[in-house]
């Protein structure tokens, strides 16, 4: 049945780039009733809730594009793969969980061959090998234009130790794990020589000695590991979450969630020495790469502050600020102690007109 439109002269239809990829989550989830028990939570963190007796299922899903999350031009179909099954598993990994079954989901046009589609799927198999998780199922179609890939994953957790984002507390510490930026500048690399090829095809692209910035965004890995490491130092996070669309994007969510504000201090954001110089040749401020470049799949999370001691001296996570006052706002604060608003200026496909998801 055709839609039916306002007939209203006043009536005005909102652009999806008018209100972004998360007023357009806000819109379409506002009013969503939950009819089950079982369902813990539905809608607003990394994966959905689902209470199976003495544990939960986690579960998240994930769709990606061609042409807006990923352009095939400089990236190898294995990668691609790869890549599309880790940033569901990340998402289990954001709320402590264990990653357990996936199914996949393809749509593609006829350019492409049946050799490219069992390359892809050589990437997510590598990648259920690298993490332990079972491919269980999907769907194939064709397409009229280009790739889609849709993962949806399953996880499961002890009921007390699922982490969610809406956890934090004034004067917990804000931990991140790794390093920031590198995915972002990565891709700022790749869209260089893709220019130039473009340009040029005879010319070679030149990545020699960028291979942590370029494997950072092509083939990005999740941080399963932090639980155990957490769990060894006996520190359970208040609140946690992924960080797909760049720090400031992901802080302002927990803060969202939780009721809280926070202080971010510049200069205890991780950034890789070659990554820092890399922005500085791109004449982009480094700490702009790692709060608005978006793609690290670190995790962000908060701990209580008794918990100090313990994670001071942990091995690649960094304590970068605190949760503070709602009332207090949302800064970041500059080597020379002055206060600048966070703001999510992270990747958001529908600000340039595109398909998102949730």
């Amino acid at each position: 049945m055709p839609d039916q439109q306002n007939n209203d002269s006043s009536f005005k239809l909102t652009p999806l780039s008018e209100i972004g990829e998360f007023g357009l989550i806000d819109r379409l989830t506002s009013g969503i009733r939950l009819y089950h028990k079982e369902t813990i939570k539905g809608v607003g963190d990394d994966a959905a809730v689902i209470d199976v007796g003495d544990k939960v299922i986690l579960l998240s899903t994930d769709l990606l594009v061609e042409g807006v999350h990923f352009d095939m031009m400089y990236t190898p179909l294995r990668h691609l793969g790869y890549k599309s099954a880790v940033v569901n598993i990340s998402d289990i990994a954001a709320m402590n969980g264990i990653p357990k079954q996936l199914t996949v989901s393809v749509a593609a046009s006829s350019r492409f061959s049946l050799e490219a589609l069992e390359e892809l799927y050589e990437g997510i198999k590598l990648a259920c090998d690298r993490y332990k998780v079972d491919l269980v199922g999907g769907d194939t179609s064709s397409g009229n234009k280009g790739l889609m890939i849709s993962v949806t994953i399953l996880g499961e957790a002890k009921k007390d130790e699922v982490i969610y984002r809406s956890g934090a507390r004034p004067n917990d510490l804000l931990c991140v794990s790794g390093d920031l930026g590198s995915a972002y500048m990565g891709l700022l690399l790749l869209e260089r020589e893709k220019a130039v090829f473009k340009a040029n095809p005879n010319m070679q692209p030149e990545l020699d000695g960028f291979d942590y910035q370029v494997g950072r965004q092509l083939k990005p890995e999740a941080r399963t590991d932090i639980r155990e490491t957490l769990e060894k130092l006996g520190v359970k996070p208040t609140s946690m979450i992924d960080i797909s669309d760049g720090l400031a994007s992901e802080s302002l969510h927990l803060c969202k969630q939780s009721g809280t504000g926070c202080r971010i201090f510049e200069e205890k954001i991780p950034i890789n020495p070659q990554t820092r110089e890399l922005a500085m040749e791109f004449k982009l401020i480094p700490s702009v790469a790692a709060l608005s470049g978006g793609e690290d799949y670190e995790l962000l999370f908060t701990i209580d502050q008794k918990d100090y001691e313990k994670i001071k001296d942990a091995e690649d996570i960094t304590i970068i600020g605190h949760m503070t006052d709602a009332s207090e706002g949302k800064a970041m604060v500059t080597p020379d102690n002055k206060q600048v608003e966070l703001t999510a200026q992270g990747w958001d496909s529908m600000k340039i007109e595109k398909t998102g998801s949730f």
